[in-house]
């Protein structure tokens, strides 16, 4: 140990914010475990002591005072003790040196191993301290390479990997490509931190609007839900506190250029954004858009929403493979049925043929204007025959006298008896 170990820790501790003090408490260590592998021993009665300022080192081991000699590695007699002083008495400690000169060649290599290995420790240290709170959060990073699926990024002094499940499928992971993540997980591990990311997460959505939409850092708009399909389709529900702000407008930003900041970043990936209400039945109706919902039922007891739409728009509400309301469900918080206009009032297939013609002035379909006599039940098919019949007895006693007479006389019997002939 000399000056030029010192300024070497000194230069360490500017460098990389790594405290000496830190450095040398770790050599002191090293150097009393070889100094008992040396010396064969497994007590804990040894001790280093080095000087930060000129590197000199002390290596002494204290050993108890007693009557008789049981553990020469921890104890020593009070006759030998007195014969250097004869102020020494039973149960005192004495220190004995170790030669330096003896003991220089290991302390320089376990030094070596020991500083390098105390800055790979406290580098990962620091760098769990840095990441640990930052869970949640996102960052930007740099693709370095892939291995077994699993892509491992640059961020700042330390690499971050994600994994399979956390990566887009439509998207490509090439080599120095930066992107931004979403940390997911940061862990401490024998190995240092692990940092695990994404770019699946929902959240990244919300964190990228926040970036982009002042008013979303401010407090004024509020992201309520956000619903999403990596890579495909992402629905989110916004509010405002403030009347005056409309949140819709404010996330889209002039000619759209604030979402489209975030569809770039997340490789034309759609968006749809809608107003967050208190009202769960307009959630729902709007969460189904482009579809426009006719009616929304809600079942109490299981919480069930099911939703009625025009027949020509059934396939739009359903979407793709059933993206569409997979997504509007999630986002609501709710399970939604689709069921068309036709489905859900048993209308006849006619109607479904002329969906405009068939829409009354409130935008419901008129069914009974579909019905014709035979899908009529027999009793209303009954009632209708009677006051027909009553309606045409009424008209023909209360008929004007003229009516009366124009009408065809009876035919007359004619007479039993025949009219005798004149001979």
């Amino acid at each position: 140990m000399n000056k030029e170990f010192i300024a070497a820790l000194d230069q360490l501790e500017k460098e990389k914010n790594i405290p000496k003090e830190q450095i040398l408490d770790a050599v002191k260590r090293a150097l009393v475990s070889a100094y008992k592998g040396r010396n064969k021993s497994e007590e804990d009665n040894v001790f280093v002591e080095i000087d930060d300022k000129d590197g000199t080192i002390e290596v002494f081991h204290r050993k108890t005072v007693v009557e008789t000699v049981e553990n020469p590695d921890t104890e020593v007699s009070l006759e030998e003790m007195r014969q250097y002083d004869d102020s020494y008495e039973i149960g005192d400690v004495a220190e004995f040196d170790f030669p330096v000169e003896d003991f220089s060649r290991i302390a320089a290599q376990t030094a070596k191993q020991v500083v390098v290995q105390a800055i790979r420790d406290a580098e990962r240290g620091q760098i769990y301290e840095e990441y640990k709170d930052r869970q949640g959060e996102i960052i930007t990073g740099t693709v370095q390479r892939m291995g077994n699926g699993t892509v491992y990024v640059t961020i700042g002094r330390t690499e971050g990997v994600m994994p399979v499940n956390e990566q887009v499928r439509s998207e490509r992971y090439v080599a120095n490509a930066r992107m931004k993540f979403y940390i997911v997980e940061v862990r401490d591990s024998t190995k240092g931190a692990q940092i695990f990311l994404s770019r699946t997460h929902p959240n990244l959505v919300r964190k990228l609007f926040e970036l982009e939409v002042p008013e979303i850092r401010e407090g004024i708009v509020t992201i309520e839900s956000v619903a999403r399909e990596a890579g495909s389709r992402t629905k989110m529900a916004v509010s405002s506190s403030d009347e005056s702000v409309d949140p819709v407008g404010a996330c889209v930003g002039s000619r759209g250029n604030r979402v489209q900041a975030v569809v770039d970043e997340l490789m034309d990936e759609k968006i749809d954004i809608i107003p967050w209400s208190d009202d769960p039945l307009s959630n729902i109706m709007s969460a189904l858009s482009p579809a426009q919902a006719e009616k929304i039922v809600i079942d109490e007891e299981d919480g069930h929403a099911t939703a009625v739409v025009p027949d020509f728009q059934l396939s739009l509400a359903i979407g793709k493979e059933g993206q569409n309301v997979r997504l509007a469900a999630r986002l609501c918080g709710v399970k939604i049925d689709i069921k068309s206009h036709s489905q859900y009032y048993s209308v006849p297939e006619e109607l479904a043929e002329q969906p405009d013609a068939a829409l009354d002035e409130d935008g419901f379909y008129n069914v009974e204007d579909f019905l014709t006599d035979e899908d009529a039940p027999a009793e209303e098919q009954a009632e209708e025959a009677e006051v027909s019949e009553e309606a045409g007895e009424e008209a023909t006693e209360d008929a004007p006298a003229e009516d009366a007479a124009e009408a065809p006389e009876e035919p007359k019997e004619e007479a039993e008896e025949e009219t005798p002939v004149e001979e």
